[in-house]
């Protein structure tokens, strides 16, 4: 059973103002939007119930002048809700899960598992390639990025070596690899946690190390990575609104992101 407690602190304030279409969220450009790009939001495994991901869109669509469409990427069934595993997380650099935390956490993932594994990039990746490739179409889209949030992040990461998005910004992944990473082929924007148990510094190093040394080749392409102090993984999805160091991390990420979007799309 969920409690307003367990969520009031990771849940931000207001209301949604676009609209439900065709099971995604959609907020329209505001007046004088380029009808030729799009931004789509890959969001975390907490998917459309939790409404931050609406909220974000909202304000990419009053920054970056354009449509920003968030798809259910779990199928109207996330595998867990944010009252249910957020409050067992760390927060800030250097927290500890006590061993009663992880047994909680590891019980709650394992009842779970059917729905977990159905996160897959088998039945993920192509469930996002036919939603962009269907609003292409039908609204003309010519450029779209995608924001990517954990595991959003890391399905950016995979799609990034396609021509599906002409843009990214990917923010605190979830697990993913060098290879992959290596295979992006599109301009890429990091919002990187001071600690992130899923995108872990060496990773992060060696991921920027490898933009970097594109330079001056063909396969360069525009890259920034950008660190928060004071923060962990998901910061910039569901801060922690009672410490005011993630706020600012968060709203920090969302400057990137929108600022990102301007310039390359």
């Amino acid at each position: 059973m969920s409690c307003e407690q367990c969520t009031q602190g990771y849940v931000l304030t207001g209301e949604p103002t676009g609209a439900m279409v065709d099971g995604a969220y959609f907020r329209a450009g505001p007046e004088g939007a380029d009808p030729s790009k799009a931004i789509v939001i890959l969001t975390d495994v907490f998917g459309l119930p939790l409404k931050n991901c609406k909220l974000i869109a909202d304000e990419l669509s009053k920054r970056v002048k354009c449509d920003v469409w968030v798809p259910d990427l779990f199928a109207g069934a996330p595998p867990v809700t944010v009252d249910e595993l957020e409050p067992l997380m760390p927060y800030r650099p250097g927290q500890t899960m006590p061993f009663t935390t992880k047994l909680r956490v590891f019980w709650l993932l394992l009842t779970r598992g059917f729905k977990l594994f159905g996160l897959r990039a088998a039945v993920i990746d192509p469930r996002v390639t036919e939603f962009v490739t269907k609003i292409r179409k039908e609204k003309g889209y010519t450029r779209v990025g995608a924001a990517g949030y954990c595991l959003g992040g890391t399905i950016a990461i995979r799609l990034g070596a396609t021509d599906l998005f002409d843009s990214l910004v990917i923010l605190h992944p979830g697990n993913t690899t060098i290879e992959q990473i290596k295979a992006i082929k599109k301009p890429a924007a990091w919002a990187c946690a001071e600690e992130d148990m899923s995108f872990k510094k060496p990773l992060r190093d060696e991921a920027e190390a490898l933009f970097a040394s594109r330079k001056d080749k063909p396969e360069f392409v525009e890259y920034e990575f950008k660190d928060y102090k004071g923060t962990c993984h998901g910061f910039a999805a569901r801060p922690n609104l009672e410490v005011p160091e993630i706020v600012e991390a968060y709203h920090g990420a969302l400057d990137q992101t929108a600022a990102w979007f301007e310039k390359t799309l």
